[in-house]
């Protein structure tokens, strides 16, 4: 089969390409490269020894994506294109509704007009809002999202859906992603975040080599074991064999189908911050702040339905996680700039 990967120069995207190539599917990344490089495309073939089709196109241009699915007979699309920090989308809300739900409607629309019906949703826990219950399995309802990045996914989803009852030829599977950190093995891709990171992992990753002075703890005064906010944390690699998995499950022709995608463990920061001192070998100075608005205490996932019908379960630790991203960290103290 040949897949579609859009925004697959990205963190997620990138580790992704490389467990699809490990399985021996064709890969096409299609990527504007706004928030990422064309190194990890590079990379990529690097560390899979095989090559990748690349075009920097951008979803908002139909056209393109016309002429690309004429020329490469796509087989299935799995979509990670869009923006995706959360502070931002509140800044600049038109452009994330712009950017993340025309580019996946232009998407849809170039997939129906040329017979492609098989597409894997990046979609994220935040569709969830303020959870009705914890652990949280996928029959939880869908809440009021904190910020316009979350609303995207969840209209995405809910326009998706919509587009399956329309037409039950569609396979959809909307992959409900809780916090994804750690790099490859290689230490070749990883997160690169610009500027300064929106995400902890990188951030206490940049405090840890020196790039900044100290991480910012938002809030210690939740309802948690240290009253820091508590996350499902998931190595980026199990995340990207949950895709490949869920390829699987098109090919049964299953037609709508929702799965979390997480470890159904609570991490708080405290903990993610004391397990990088160990894999560093130093401490890392912190800073405890007022919380934020839009946070909640404890997100965690319950995924017994992705092992029960994907056969896929997280299969790294915590210490894990936080060892591949160091590795990362020092091997590209500069990301992909560092080239």
């Amino acid at each position: 089969m040949k897949i579609l990967v859009t925004g697959g120069a990205g963190y997620i995207g990138s580790h992704t390409c490389v467990e699809l190539l490990e399985n021996d599917y064709e890969v096409v990344i299609l990527d504007n490269l706004y928030n990422s490089s064309e190194k990890a495309v590079n990379r990529i073939e690097k560390i899979t020894n095989k090559k990748v089709t690349f075009y920097k196109t951008d979803l908002l241009n139909k056209e393109e994506m016309n002429a690309i699915f004429e020329k490469e007979k796509i087989d299935a699309v799995i979509h990670f294109a869009g923006l995706k920090a959360v502070g931002e989308s509140v800044r600049k809300p038109l452009e994330y509704y712009q950017n993340n739900i025309t580019g996946t409607l232009n998407l849809i629309e170039v997939m129906k007009k040329q017979n492609v019906k098989n597409i894997i949703f990046s979609s994220s826990a935040t569709v969830y809002g303020n959870p009705a219950s914890i652990p949280i399995t996928e029959e939880c309802p869908k809440g009021v999202c904190t910020n316009p990045y979350g609303w995207t996914k969840w209209m995405l989803e809910q326009i998706l859906s919509d587009v399956y009852t329309s037409d039950p030829e569609w396979n959809v599977m909307l992959l409900r992603y809780f916090n994804p950190i750690g790099a490859h093995e290689s230490g070749l891709i990883g997160e690169d975040p610009k500027g300064i990171p929106n995400n902890l992992l990188p951030y206490v990753a940049q405090v840890a080599i020196g790039k900044l002075e100290c991480v910012g703890v938002f809030g210690n005064d939740y309802d948690t074991p240290d009253g820091t906010g508590v996350r499902d944390y998931i190595h980026v690699v199990d995340l990207a064999k949950g895709h490949v998995k869920a390829l699987e499950k098109i090919k049964e022709k299953a037609g709508l189908k929702v799965y979390n995608l997480g470890t159904g463990n609570g991490y708080s920061v405290l903990d993610v911050i004391h397990a990088f001192e160990k894999a560093c070998g130093h401490t890392i100075p912190y800073q405890i702040k007022p919380r934020r608005e839009g946070d909640i205490a404890t997100c965690y996932s319950k995924c017994d339905k992705a092992k029960d019908e994907l056969g896929w379960e997280a299969q790294y630790n915590l210490d894990d996680m936080v060892s591949s991203s160091w590795k990362w960290q020092t091997m590209n103290p500069n990301g992909y700039k560092g080239e």
